[in-house]
């Protein structure tokens, strides 16, 4: 960054007729700085990219939908870790057998933080989508050290709103990040005649009792019925088997990708 009075030397030597190449000999200074210099002699002000949840609330230019269905993919399936000179690396990691759910997540995070560089990184099996900014921890309060299970998952008061506002972006995101939709296959006797029977079914599984809460009490609000059931390894699974219920998770959530 060269000082203003060195600007106006350049500039000066310029105006007594010599040319840029000229210019640029005599004082080290590349053609280029000196060419803009004739056009804007300050310093254009450094842009800062302003934070997008000011005040302990969403920011009005962050789409408040594309949000919530972030927030469930990162309840689900994401990470925001601390690197260097206070950036934090958010990283939401997709199945490679759902590439259009990488493609949507990947749209997701751009439109959430569109001013950040969004790019994929290739694991075993998934695929990562990694976006760094200073203030994903801003929009991401849930953030810190150690599994999501092992610590409190508590939304702020403006999540709860935004969750109040768009119950289905927030289903949509956890079940495409730690749920399914499967058909079940189940047989049964009938007058001594075996029959076989298909039928549709949403799975959501998650080992920390504040995301399954979050999980079903919005299942609730929407009208969706639900069971439970317990793994030995701790994880929740919750059902969603009654016709009704899988018609609706069919109309506002989808299969993955």
């Amino acid at each position: 960054m060269y000082d203003m009075a060195t600007r106006e030397r350049a500039l000066a030597l310029h105006t007594t007729g010599l040319s840029l190449s000229q210019v640029s000999r005599s004082t080290g200074i590349s053609r280029s700085a000196i060419r803009a210099w004739t056009t804007r002699i300050d310093p254009s002000p450094r842009m800062t990219a302003e934070c997008p949840a000011p005040s302990g609330r969403l920011g009005p230019t962050v789409p408040s939908g594309a949000y919530t269905y972030l927030l469930g993919l990162y309840l689900g399936d994401g990470c925001i870790s601390p690197e260097r000179r206070g950036v934090y690396a958010l990283r939401i990691a997709c199945g490679n057998v759902w590439p259009g759910l990488i493609d949507t997540c990947e749209r997701t995070v751009r439109s959430v933080m569109p001013h950040n560089a969004t790019h994929r990184v290739r694991a075993p099996g998934c695929t990562h989508v990694v976006s760094r900014s200073k203030h994903w921890p801003c929009l991401l309060p849930q953030h810190g050290p150690g599994k999501k299970h092992e610590r409190p998952i508590v939304l702020e008061p403006w999540q709860r709103e935004l969750v109040v506002r768009h119950p289905w972006e927030l289903l949509r995101g956890l079940i495409h990040s730690d749920g399914c939709r499967i058909t079940n296959r189940a047989t049964r006797t009938v007058g001594g005649e075996v029959r076989r029977h298909e039928y549709p079914r949403y799975f959501f599984t998650n080992t920390s009792p504040d995301i399954v809460r979050l999980f079903t009490d919005t299942l609730d609000a929407v009208g969706v019925e639900w069971r439970t059931a317990r793994r030995a390894s701790g994880a929740v699974d919750v059902s969603i088997a009654r016709r009704a219920s899988v018609a609706l998770l069919d109309a506002r959530v989808g299969p993955k990708g």
